[in-house]
């Protein structure tokens, strides 16, 4: 028993110390950076809400699925600002969001956001479940620049499901199969700041900033050794307009969890008007994906991605599918793309 004891407790550290494992991977965070920085809260001036559902590494078993919900917006519209010109409009031969629109963009009044994310990601016997809350502040630097400080308070239930328990073969004692679920329930910390403006953003985002110590254990299992750890994220984008009606923004993301080594992705993406996207990605030693999207009309927006590994994976995985559709509630001046978040 000692010997299998010892065994689930290496797996476990292997599972609770790899970056993939404890934060997730998402392909459109493009599309939706709340989920990483929760500065931006509240840069719009409409609800956001976004779920997202992903499939990772399809074929291999146990391998990773991540879904979640997040919702957030201004939080008083009173506080945004009244200045912001409706795009709804659809003259004929003109890009609502064309050279004109971006030449006239004001930074939004200072005011407040809000948000509120809910996130379950499960790999094989382990299972994280998330929710927090979010607030943050945006503070006009000059008439086209805004600079927003946020920070999310909530809790992760890290679940072992010991019945799922495999070790290559070798027989696990029945007393270990019948625990069930075991849960440990911790209190998580983000912060981010997010710097904006009509071309370009940066952005400095820790997650799971308190290091802690992680054990399951009953009166048959006890496994030990596991640790959450921070993990660092530094964003950025520029916007390039190539004519009246397409634009290019490529933006690139770096992660640091201690030890391991520095990972960063390079992301392309082409928008025609206020319409429709598509994009490609690079993930350094990990691999490429591919993604589109269509803003449907000035209440919902929907888009795919497809990921395929250059890693070893790529023998028993059929690449990685992750699909997101977005809500704009609240939206009065009938912006059918984000001003603020491109």
């Amino acid at each position: 028993m000692r010997i299998k004891q010892f065994m689930m407790g290496i797996a476990l550290a292997g599972c609770l110390t790899a970056a993939a494992q404890q934060r997730p991977y998402y392909t459109q965070y493009i599309m939706n950076n709340y989920i990483i920085n929760p500065a931006v809260a509240g840069i719009e001036n409409y609800w956001d809400v976004k779920a997202s559902h992903r499939l990772q590494w399809v074929g291999l078993q146990d391998a990773p699925v991540t879904t979640y919900l997040t919702i957030h917006g201004p939080l008083k519209k009173s506080d945004y600002d009244d200045r912001g010109s409706a795009t709804s409009f659809r003259a004929s031969g003109q890009n609502p969001r064309g050279e004109a629109y971006w030449r006239d963009y004001t930074a939004p009044d200072p005011h407040h956001g809000v948000g509120f994310t809910m996130l379950n990601d499960k790999t094989g016997p382990l299972n994280r479940f998330a929710m927090y809350g979010t607030y943050s502040y945006h503070l006009s630097l000059s008439p086209t620049t805004s600079l927003a400080a946020g920070a999310s308070v909530g809790f992760t239930n890290m679940s072992l499901d010991a019945s799922k328990l495999n070790f290559g073969g070798t027989t696990v004692d029945p007393a270990v199969a019948g625990s069930g679920v075991i849960n440990r329930i911790k209190p998580d910390i983000s912060a981010g700041l997010w710097l904006y403006s009509r071309n370009y953003f940066v952005g400095v985002a820790a997650q799971q900033i308190i290091p802690q110590q992680i054990a399951f254990s009953d009166n048959t299992v006890h496994l030990q050794n596991g640790k959450l750890l921070p993990h660092l994220f530094v964003s950025a984008g520029y916007r390039m307009q190539l004519s009246d009606d397409i634009s290019l923004l490529p933006s690139m993301l770096l992660r640091y969890i201690s030890p391991l080594p520095l990972g960063f992705d390079l992301n392309a993406k082409v928008q025609y008007q206020d319409l429709l996207w598509a994009g490609a990605s690079y993930r350094y030693q990990d691999g490429f994906a591919a993604m589109v999207g269509l803003n449907l009309n000035r209440n919902i927006n929907i888009g795919y991605s497809y990921d395929v590994q250059t890693s070893n994976l790529n023998t028993v995985s059929r690449g990685t599918h992750e699909i997101l559709i977005g809500f704009l509630l609240g939206n009065r001046y009938g912006d059918w793309c984000p001003r603020n978040l491109w």
